[in-house]
């Protein structure tokens, strides 16, 4: 990067600071200060020969101006945490103090930072991590959305209409999905803002050129803005459909072959490897477990499976998640908390499920939940977690073996989990309560 050593000079709320243009390209193209650069990072003249005046917090400026300079964040007393991430947006340097707020994720690092108490009554449904390290937690017909400083912003009412899902498309938006009232036509799938709370439009489903109503189910989405959803109908619409997830408009449809249940699908993955969504529809919702991998370029099955005539009370399916970087595998788990695997090279998934009780997690000791729940699966950078009842199991290698477990003994069973933006936020179903999980950063960061 060609960066000239050239002094800038700041006068921010009348404190005078320099620096130079070394330090202010940390912050990258995307900064207030990313404007001063040409395209090959050389200061601009013009940005060098005037004293720039910035009407904002000069504390707050000296903090931000020693995290470019160093990488460490060092926050003094008389700082509010919240004054200082305030004025961190406003320089567009929010990353680079999350940065070093946290490290890299890694499931075996993990720490617990907090618990934070939900304001809902009743069971949670379901938590989704955002991009920017907030999270959004459903509660029957209500969605409370949370930023990275864990401050909630206005909840998200349905109208008596129940969550089934909810996936963020980007840290400004948050589609839900809802099931149809009887005799009413408000159900189905709306994005909604994550700061206000406020309904950006509605995605319809359009069958034999009329708007049908629906029940909208489990969510996905792809990088390129499409966004997927099971969806079930009053007459024959019944399948997953697809959207532009910006504008609202449906731009395919997979209708449901006979004998299998697309539309009530607990869940989709996108698979950008494949080119195609996992469904998975699980047990109990119904007797047996469904799982396919739909192209939607050929309008076809690619694969599929399901354990009709071979399940077995120990052997029932409860989550599914398709494994990363081209292993061309499914893991399922049933509520004993075995591992099985599933070859999608082989039609059928070669003859059935290989399970593997070597994965099996039974090292929990003390009281058992008074409620457990169903264990949940996920897959992020190579390693595999498992929830169930009030622990997180993280397996790592080859083999998937056991390395570490993340457990909180308040709030009960964990109804649900889910990464992103550097944490693991866990649901727990008894106390309305959600855990904060996050890696420490490996330098001698003072917060």
């Amino acid at each position: 990067m060609g960066v000239q050593k050239d002094r800038v000079r700041f006068n921010v709320g009348g404190r005078r600071f320099e620096t130079s243009a070394t330090t202010l390209a940390n912050a990258g193209r995307n900064s207030l200060f990313g404007a001063m650069f040409d395209d090959d990072w050389n200061l601009q003249s013009a940005a060098a020969a005037t004293e720039h005046f910035i009407d904002r917090n000069p504390n707050c400026f000296a903090v931000l101006l020693d995290l470019l300079r160093t990488g460490e964040l060092y926050l003094p007393p008389d700082i509010p945490e919240k004054l200082l991430y305030r004025e961190a947006m406003f320089y567009g340097l929010l990353d680079h103090v999350r940065a070093a707020k946290w490290g890299p994720f890694d499931g075996n690092l993990l720490h617990l930072t907090q618990s934070v108490s939900g304001r809902a009554p009743g069971d949670g449904t379901a938590i989704r991590a955002g991009p920017d390290g907030g999270c959004c937690v459903a509660h029957g017909v209500m969605v409370h959305v949370y930023d990275w400083m864990l401050e909630e912003h206005p909840p998200i009412s349905l109208d008596y209409q129940r969550v089934n899902d909810a996936v963020w498309v980007d840290p400004e938006n948050i589609v839900i999905s809802a099931c149809e009232r009887l005799g009413r036509d408000d159900g189905g799938i709306g994005l909604f803002s994550a700061s206000t709370g406020d309904l950006r439009h509605k995605f319809n489903v359009t069958h034999e050129n009329q708007i049908k109503p629906y029940t909208g189910g489990a969510l996905s989405f792809t990088s390129d803005y499409k966004l997927f959803s099971s969806c079930k109908g009053r007459s024959n619409e019944y399948g997953v459909g697809v959207w532009d997830q910006m504008t609202g408009q449906q731009v395919d449809f997979f209708y449901e072959p006979p004998g299998w249940s697309l539309g009530e699908a607990d869940k989709l993955q996108w698979l950008n490897d494949a080119n195609c969504l996992l469904v998975a529809t699980l047990f109990p919702r119904k007797d047996n477990c469904y799982i396919s991998l739909l192209d939607f370029r050929s309008k076809s099955m690619a694969w599929s499976w399901c354990d009709v005539g071979t399940a077995t009370d120990e052997r029932r399916v409860r989550d599914a998640v398709a494994m990363e970087g081209g292993a061309a595998s499914i893991c399922v788990v049933n509520e004993y908390e075995d591992l099985g695997f599933m070859d999608l090279r082989r039609a059928g998934g070669g003859g059935g499920v290989r399970w593997s009780s070597r994965s099996r997690s039974r090292l929990m000791k003390g009281r058992m939940p008074d409620e457990p729940c169903y264990p949940k699966l996920a897959v992020h950078d190579g390693q595999l977690f498992l929830s169930m009842n009030d622990s997180i199991s993280v397996f790592c290698g080859s083999d998937w073996v056991l390395t570490s477990r993340l457990r909180n003994g308040r709030g009960g069973s964990i109804c649900d989990f889910s990464i992103g933006g550097d944490r693991l936020f866990a649901l727990h179903s008894e106390e309305n309560v959600f855990d904060v999980w996050e890696t420490w950063p490996s330098s001698s960061t003072i917060m």
